[in-house]
C-alpha cells in the first residue's frame, strides 16, 4: 500500500460519514438554510456515530481518532452542508480542549453530556475589539475565593444562545498572551446573556450571537489548564480547528464540482452540451486539480498535528489557507458554469458559495495564516 493511500479503517470511517450525510444532512440542508433551522436532532444523530467526540480520548468516552480521520468526517458531512459540519467541528474542538487540558473534575462534569451532544459546546475567543489580535482580549476574570468573577463579551460565537457550554478565554493576569486562562462557563450561570442572532450571509443552519458575561461567578475548578495557559491551549485548539474548517471547504467544493460536472453534461447551448466545449473542460480540470492539491496538503497537515510534529502549526496554517481559498474559488467557478441558474436557490451552488466564503475569515483569517507561515519560515 502506498503511504499516500487511506487505510482500510480510514476508508470505512469516510464511508460511514458519507452514508450519514446522504441520509440525514443532504436531503434537508436547503430547508435548514432557507428557514434558518438549527438541526439539533440531526446533530445528536451524528453523536450516535461518535462524531461528537472524534478526537476525545477513549478513556474519556470519545472515539479517540486522529486529525486525518476527523478531516475525513468533516469533509464528508460538508458535502451535504458545510454550515452544519462546521458547527459539529467547533463542538469537537471545545470537547477536546476539556479532555486534553481539563482536570478530572471538569472532565467528569462536562464530557459525559458533551460526547452524546446532549449539551453542546462553543469556543469563545474573539471579542468585539479583538479579532486577529486575539491576545488583546479584555474579558476579565478576577479570583474571589474558590470562584472567578467574569465580565466581558465574546463576538461571533457559533452556538451563541443555543449551546449550553462555553469554553472561554479570559484575562486573569497581565496584558498579552501570558495573562490569559481558559474557563468553562455554562449558559445558565447567573450573569450570562446573549445578543440578538447575527444576520449572516451564510451558515444559516447554525446560531451565531454575542455572548455577554456580567460578573458571572465561575468555579475555579472549571479552569481548563493552569492559570496563564489559556492562550496556548486556545492556539493548540486552533491547529485542529483550522484543519477542520479546511476540510469543510474541501467537502463543499467537491459537491460544487460534482454538481458542475453533472450540469454541464446536461445543459445544451449552440446545439451541444456545454461540457463539450474546451473552455468548460479547462475550467473543470483546473477546479479538480486545485482541489486535489489542497486536499493533499490538508491531509499531510492533519498527520503532522496528530503526530505533534514541530512544524504542525505552520502546516495547519498553510493547509487552512489553501483549502479555504480553493474551496471558495471552486464554488465561484461552479456557479459561473451554471450561469443564471447558479444564482437561484433552486440549485445548491449559491448556498455553498455563501457558506464557504466565511471559511477564509474564521479560525484565523487567511492573511494571519500567511503571517504564521512566514514567521515560522523565518525562524529557521
Amino acid at each position: 500500500m502506498s503511504q499516500f493511500d487511506l487505510t482500510d479503517d480510514q476508508r470505512q470511517i469516510q464511508d460511514l460519514a458519507r452514508q450519514f450525510t446522504a441520509a440525514e444532512i443532504t436531503p434537508s440542508a436547503a430547508e435548514w438554510d432557507e428557514k434558518h433551522i438549527f438541526p439539533r436532532e440531526t446533530v445528536k444523530k451524528a453523536a450516535e456515530l461518535g462524531f461528537g467526540a472524534i478526537y476525545v480520548s477513549e478513556e474519556s468516552g470519545g472515539i479517540g481518532l486522529g486529525r486525518l480521520e476527523s478531516a475525513l468526517i468533516f469533509e464528508a458531512m460538508s458535502y451535504g452542508c458545510p454550515s452544519t459540519s462546521a458547527f459539529i467541528s467547533i463542538h469537537n474542538m471545545a470537547a477536546w480542549m476539556i479532555d486534553r487540558f481539563g482536570s478530572d473534575a471538569v472532565k467528569a462534569k462536562y464530557l459525559p453530556s458533551m460526547i452524546p451532544m446532549e449539551r453542546l459546546g462553543s469556543y469563545c475567543l474573539t471579542e468585539p475589539s479583538s479579532g486577529s489580535d486575539a491576545a488583546a482580549l479584555k474579558t476579565r476574570a478576577v479570583r474571589d475565593g474558590d470562584h472567578y468573577v467574569v465580565s466581558g463579551s465574546k463576538a461571533f460565537i457559533s452556538g451563541g444562545g443555543e449551546n449550553e457550554i462555553y469554553v472561554t478565554m479570559v484575562r486573569t493576569g497581565e496584558e498579552g498572551p501570558k495573562g490569559i486562562s481558559a474557563l468553562v462557563i455554562e449558559k445558565d450561570m447567573p450573569g450570562v446573556s446573549f445578543g440578538a442572532q447575527e444576520r449572516k450571509l451564510g451558515w444559516h443552519s447554525q446560531p451565531t450571537a454575542q455572548v455577554n458575561f456580567d460578573e458571572v461567578r465561575v468555579p475555579v475548578e472549571n479552569r481548563v489548564g493552569g492559570e496563564g495557559e489559556g492562550f496556548r491551549i486556545a492556539m493548540m485548539g486552533l491547529d485542529g480547528g483550522r484543519l477542520n474548517i479546511g476540510a469543510c471547504s474541501l467537502g463543499g467544493a467537491q459537491r460544487c464540482l460534482d454538481e458542475a460536472v453533472t450540469y454541464t453534461r446536461e445543459r445544451k447551448q449552440f446545439g451541444q452540451p456545454i461540457a463539450d466545449y474546451q473552455n468548460t473542460q479547462f475550467m473543470l480540470a483546473d477546479m479538480a486539480t486545485e482541489l486535489e492539491a489542497a486536499r493533499a496538503l490538508l491531509y499531510l497537515a492533519a498527520a503532522k498535528v496528530t503526530d505533534n510534529a514541530p512544524d504542525k502549526t505552520r502546516f495547519a496554517a498553510m493547509a487552512k489557507r489553501l483549502a479555504t481559498d480553493t474551496g471558495s474559488a471552486v464554488a465561484d467557478r461552479a456557479l459561473q458554469l451554471h450561469g443564471g441558474y447558479g444564482y437561484l436557490m433552486d440549485y445548491p451552488i449559491e448556498r455553498f458559495w455563501r457558506d464557504l466564503r466565511v471559511h477564509s475569515i474564521l479560525e484565523g483569517t487567511n492573511q494571519i495564516m500567511r503571517m504564521i507561515t512566514a514567521r515560522e519560515m523565518l525562524r529557521q
